[in-house]
């Protein structure tokens, strides 16, 4: 591999890592994410992802428990290998679909109690809740029908 293309990648993992923290995950959850993504081989140990990223082991450690946890990524045991490896899981994309659609109805709820506080009020404020409000119900109601839309082309494109 050239320089050229093993700075690409480092940008690369950087870029998913500042994702995902815009996202409010761990910037290190998507510079693992980014990098098992992007391995000749789709297993990796801690050991290969803590060289990879130049951080500590502990460092991996603790983000790969949580991305293991939020359902991205599992750890592997291979026959006749003495350590375990990560990758990303089997309908990884799912599980974010399905985060995504769980936080949407969250949201909701939570304009809906704002809404409830402010009842009476006008302002801003109420404005806002009532668009915030209207878009997560709209989110909330279309979201799915999304989803299986892309199940279906997905299957389609098998």
């Amino acid at each position: 591999m050239t320089q050229n293309q093993q700075a690409e990648e480092q940008r690369y993992v950087e870029e998913i890592g500042i994702f995902f923290e815009q996202t409010g995950l761990p910037r290190m959850a998507g510079r693992i994410l980014g990098r098992l993504s992007i391995s000749d081989s789709p297993y990796q140990t801690a050991g290969e992802l803590t060289e990879a990223l130049m951080v500590s082991k502990g460092s991996i450690s603790t983000v790969t428990r949580l991305l293991i946890r939020i359902g991205l990524i599992e750890r592997v045991s291979l026959p006749g290998q003495r350590r375990d490896y990560f990758s990303i899981k089997s309908g990884a994309s799912h599980q974010l679909l399905k985060d995504g659609i769980e936080q949407t109805i969250t949201f909701r709820q939570l304009m809906e109690r704002g809404l409830e506080l402010t009842k009476g009020r006008t302002g801003v404020n109420r404005q806002w809740l009532e668009e915030m409000h209207g878009m997560y119900v709209f989110l909330e109601r279309e979201f799915p029908r999304l989803v299986k839309r892309w199940e279906q082309e997905r299957k389609a494109n098998k």
